[in-house]
């Protein structure tokens, strides 16, 4: 048994976090302003493993409407992510439930089957978008190496000049730390800016992030929420 075959417990995770259905269809960095795309793959919540190996290297659109004020960044995504070109899309993770609870949605999105373009529009009619530092999918974020990570950087740096948000939030600091030579970077607001865009490291949301719950990612996200113009109180 390959290395990657004993991967296959922490295949269906989800890397997010900012994470296509099919290799070449998602399209990192494009502004998906109007109709997107909806897959007609049936509905299911399982996956063989053979179902989301076919997923590596895959990529997953992003999802930035032309008012985006608050971008969530993840460090790349899962294989599950990938399947149904969704972002947070494995069961168990906590992006969706802890956007809920923070105020910047008013309802809970279930993206673990895809999200439909009614969805999506709901996302992004709240001013919120989302992309990843590294397009590609893995079963592990840690497959991920520091030279991945810096290319990621640079194209995050260009795609925040032309979508101009008032915030931004990355999720995952270890990720932070590489992608920006910041080793000694906390979590919070940054010091430094992406083409002027303030910076907040928020925690990654993934379900394997054993220090953090629902409660205190969404405390993180009402932060910069505030910070972004979403919320008021």
């Amino acid at each position: 048994m390959t290395a990657r075959e004993r991967s296959t417990g922490s295949a269906q995770r989800d890397a997010a976090g900012p994470e296509p259905a099919r290799q070449g269809m998602g399209q990192p960095g494009r502004l998906d302003t109007s109709s997107p795309r909806v897959s007609n793959r049936p509905h299911r919540r399982r996956f063989t493993r053979a179902e989301l190996l076919a997923h590596e290297n895959g990529t997953v659109d992003d999802i930035i409407g032309p008012d985006c004020r608050l971008l969530f960044v993840g460090v790349n995504p899962g294989l599950w992510t990938a399947a149904v070109n969704a972002p947070y899309a494995y069961p168990g993770n906590r992006f969706w439930p802890a956007l809920e609870r923070s105020g910047l949605l008013d309802r809970r999105l279930d993206a673990s089957d895809g999200l439909d373009a009614a969805e999506r529009a709901v996302f992004m009619r709240a001013g919120l978008g989302s992309t990843n530092l590294v397009a590609r999918a893995t079963a592990r974020a840690a497959e991920l190496d520091a030279a991945e990570l810096r290319a990621g950087a640079e194209r995050l740096v260009a795609l925040v000049g032309r979508v101009r948000p008032r915030a931004i939030a990355v999720l995952g600091i270890t990720a932070w730390r590489t992608a920006f030579r910041r080793p000694h970077a906390r979590m919070g607001r940054q010091e430094e800016t992406i083409a002027d865009v303030p910076v907040w490291v928020l925690p990654n949301p993934s379900g394997l992030n054993a220090h953090e719950t629902v409660d205190t990612i969404a405390a993180r996200m009402r932060e910069v929420g505030r910070a972004a113009g979403l919320l008021l109180d």
